[in-house]
């Protein structure tokens, strides 16, 4: 039994030093072709003193043809290194899907409104509203205009509409109950 596998064993060695080292050809080198060279076999014709062999032997003065060589790059695809291989990995899982388009950027909305609530004075049915915006205070009715940014569209007892005016969108703040 022993010497079975050491007899294996030994194959085993041969068979890979083959797998390994026995082609040296380097892939780049020029591999010129020899010259086709055919020869017309002659054929027997009665009295031109040639044999006749018998069924299935060869013919005495038949020379066979040598083929051109063909080199490696054209017996096998020139980019087969960078084709996939029968044996290389494989994949079954289905490729992901492709990546949706980016949404659109959302468009430019107004920033929020910069004014705090003071308070309101109704004067003969017209309200006037006290704004604070940091240190500075606005006294507005319909129709003023702050600091070329907003616009005040309407005042209501309970909310007052301003326009953003770089973007025309019209917002709200609420300015008490209608007392």
């Amino acid at each position: 039994m022993n010497s079975r596998k050491l007899i294996l064993a030994c194959a085993l060695v041969v068979a890979a030093w083959f797998a390994f080292f026995a082609d040296k050809t380097p892939e780049t080198a020029i591999v010129e072709a020899a010259p086709a060279t055919v020869k017309k076999v002659q054929t027997a014709e009665a009295g031109s003193g040639v044999r006749i062999p018998a069924q299935g032997a060869k013919p005495v003065n038949v020379v066979p043809a040598i083929a051109s060589i063909i080199d490696r790059k054209t017996l096998i695809n020139s980019d087969y290194k960078n084709s996939q291989s029968f044996f290389g990995a494989q994949s079954w899982t289905p490729p992901p899907p492709p990546a949706a388009a980016p949404p659109p950027p959302p468009p430019p909305t107004a920033p929020p409104l910069p004014f705090k609530y003071l308070g309101k004075k109704s004067d003969d049915g017209q309200l006037e509203v006290y704004l604070a915006n940091g240190e500075r205070t606005y006294i507005v009715q319909e129709k003023t205009i702050i600091d070329n940014i907003y616009r005040v569209d309407s005042i209501k007892p309970s909310t007052m509409s301003l326009t953003y005016l770089p973007l025309n969108q019209v917002q709200t703040l609420q300015i008490g109950s209608a007392d």
